[in-house]
């Protein structure tokens, strides 16, 4: 099944662009908004962590439909409807190549064509959509199946860059995929740092960092020089939050005025946090969020104090 096959549901990116959000209609600000971003459904990763297999023994993913079904739910019951909702990579847990792969990312996109319609779905490319270590190979089959694994688009005068954080992770088996992405990440921040832009705000997987600029190396983290080149180059840009998932629990900080959001997952926990997603409202002046578990979610909605906030003029 291809994408355009599920209709108005999959706006695959393009062209490095996401054509659900025509760029000439969308540069001005038009007044606050929100948009629900969630991370790693993985679907196969529970079975796996449970039985302690994690490199082949996701064979079952019931679970992760459920969750994910729940999250779908919550999200078309929202009034008024997020702009569009992302999800910060990781969506199966099979990695290229791998036993089930097939069969989990036909459940998830099974389970996401039920999103409504007016909602665009944005993708986000993990370790375990691509592999740690990308090829070309991988990467094109990420894109025939998702769209692009790196791409900007606007919403309502806010400019959105959608990262591929593998290629900051380990690019030694795509060295020029890398460099695409960085010089076309530069010419991005060239835009926002020109403040032609209300905000600017990068969604990518794999986070800057878990809570400071200065820990220490981590699976969950970029490595110490990669993180600092880049958040200086995204604090010198005015971007002003990133958002990521990977992690699998709630984390993040700040560095200078640059906001480093963690966000559990849809799927496997392993922390305590609840399944949830998180509510991202962004105002003239701020980018507010918050997480929510989905039960809580499905129940009770968005906050009346987030709702207050997209009131204002």
């Amino acid at each position: 099944m291809c994408a355009a096959e599920t209709g108005g549901v999959f706006h695959r990116a393009r062209g490095r662009t996401l054509d659900a959000f025509p760029e000439e209609k969308e540069r001005e600000w038009k007044g606050p908004f929100y948009f629900i971003q969630g991370a790693d459904p993985q679907f196969g990763l529970m079975k796996a962590w449970s039985t302690g297999d994690c490199d082949s023994g996701g064979d079952e993913w019931e679970q992760e439909v459920r969750l994910t079904e729940q999250a779908v739910e919550a999200i078309n019951k929202m009034n008024p409807k997020p702009k569009f909702f992302v999800l910060c990579g990781d969506l199966v847990h099979a990695m290229p190549g791998m036993p089930w792969r097939k069969e989990q990312t036909e459940d998830l996109r099974r389970v996401l064509t039920a999103v409504n319609r007016d909602i665009p779905l944005v993708f986000v490319s993990g370790n375990h959509d691509l592999g740690n270590a990308p090829t070309a190979e991988t990467v094109e089959e990420f894109r025939q199946m998702w769209g692009d694994d790196y791409f900007s688009f606007w919403v309502g005068g806010v400019l959105f860059l959608v990262l591929n954080s593998q290629f900051l992770f380990d690019a030694s088996q795509c060295p020029t995929l890398k460099q695409a992405q960085d010089r076309w990440l530069d010419q991005q921040l060239s835009i926002a740092e020109q403040r032609r832009c209300q905000h600017a705000i990068v969604f990518q997987h794999i986070p800057l960092f878990l809570q400071s600029i200065d820990e220490d190396d981590d699976y969950f983290n970029l490595t110490k020089a990669v993180r600092k080149e880049l958040a200086d180059k995204f604090t010198r840009a005015g971007i002003r939050a990133v958002f990521s998932g990977h992690y699998h629990r709630n984390a993040g900080g700040t560095y200078q005025n640059l906001d480093m959001v963690v966000s559990s997952a849809i799927g496997c926990q392993l922390g305590r946090d609840s399944h949830g997603l998180r509510v991202v409202v962004v105002t003239a002046e701020n980018i507010v969020h918050r997480y929510y578990g989905l039960d809580e979610l499905s129940e009770n909605g968005i906050g009346d104090d987030l709702l207050e906030l997209m009131k204002e003029n």
